[in-house]
């Protein structure tokens, strides 16, 4: 019986996970049946026979299963892999309270606005990428064919050339091997990346550069500040208690300051402090953020307060991720233009005093 269950699991969690598109999919018509009445083995059944690929139809089929045999969803969900914690804990909470289907909708727009949001950005990133790419290609191809041609024809003539055009044709000499170890080099941090990407001392030394780069700091901030909101507006309307939405929230964010910050956040609200004055004592909120709050407390109205700060945290988000595209690429064109500026001087600057040798 183990053994079975064992390779019920293993089949399971065979394939690729899904993508965040098939889940809006997913969590839109689930809610949807279950609000028309549709009991939730049924709904199942119904999404396994609409399911465009057989590795969707597995997970499902394997979610049916599992809760027939009576475990939680959440529960199914967690085994399977392929959902994150922010998911099967919402849905937890969605069972616990039985507001499922609301639970379920709140997904739905939180993927429809994560997949906008990543659309934006690769829109944003794809022209700054491309052209860096082809811009190391050029500075491959100037250091290692065109520099040398020049260097040549110097060294015919003897004469002593500017220290620009030294640097730049010494650097011509090294170039191969710079760029063997600028790859091994991002490579490198790619791998250790990898194997420390879970531990809490890398998770915090690379939160915080995160948030000090330009730009991009801000913007990231306030992507897990609007999951914050979105979180505990959820919990809140749940009518879950104030410990027990933070304490989930910790768990469904996935952000080492926010993280770190919840639990003496906890810690203080459970000595009699009120969210707001706890909130301010982290910088990673924003004054925004502990006015409103501490607003919404007098009147009783946090859950409706966490809704409203997420929908303005979208909208900045969607707003800023515009204006950095608008940033990025003429800086990225400057800095390209100075890059192959600098190398066309140095190689054209002893032209001069060539021409000057050769009228002599």
């Amino acid at each position: 019986m183990a053994q079975t269950k064992q390779s019920r699991k293993l089949d399971f969690n065979f394939g690729k996970k899904f993508s965040e598109k098939k889940k809006e999919a997913l969590y839109k018509e689930l809610a949807m049946l279950l609000n028309a009445g549709v009991d939730f083995k049924k709904s199942l059944e119904i999404l396994s026979e609409q399911a465009s690929s057989q590795q969707e139809r597995d997970v499902i089929n394997g979610i049916k299963e599992q809760v027939v045999e009576g475990k939680g969803i959440y529960e199914t969900m967690e085994m399977s892999g392929h959902f994150s914690p922010y998911e099967y804990f919402s849905v937890q909470i969605g069972e616990e309270t039985g507001k499922l289907e609301v639970v379920l909708s709140e997904l739905q727009k939180f993927f429809a606005r994560k997949i906008q949001m990543k659309r934006q950005i690769v829109s944003v990133v794809t022209y700054p990428v491309i052209v860096l790419t082809v811009t190391l290609l050029v500075l491959y191809f100037m250091l290692n064919k065109v520099v040398p041609m020049f260097s040549a024809v110097f060294k015919q003539f003897g004469s002593q050339l500017p220290l620009l055009t030294r640097c730049i044709i010494k650097l011509s000499g090294y170039s191969g091997t710079l760029f063997v170890v600028f790859f091994i080099f991002v490579a490198g941090v790619f791998i250790f990346h990898r194997l420390n990407a879970g531990k809490v001392y890398y998770r915090k030394a690379t939160s915080y550069v995160v948030l000090k780069l330009p730009f991009f700091g801000k913007l990231i901030r306030k992507i897990y500040l609007s999951r914050f909101c979105q979180a505990m507006g959820l919990l809140t309307s749940s009518h879950t208690s104030l410990i027990s939405s933070l304490s989930l929230t910790s768990k469904m964010i996935g952000f080492y300051p926010l993280e770190s910050s919840i639990e003496k956040i906890k810690h203080d609200v459970i000595k009699g402090m009120s969210l707001s004055q706890s909130l301010k004592n982290h910088s990673i909120y924003d004054q925004k953020m502990v006015s409103m709050i501490s607003v919404a407390e007098e009147v009783n109205q946090l859950d409706t307060m966490f809704e409203r700060l997420a929908e303005q945290y979208n909208e900045e988000i969607n707003h800023e991720s515009k204006l950095i595209g608008v940033i990025l690429e003429p800086m990225i064109i400057i800095i390209i233009g100075a890059i192959v500026g600098v190398i066309m001087v140095a190689m054209y600057a002893p032209m001069f005093d060539l021409s000057k040798i050769i009228k002599n």
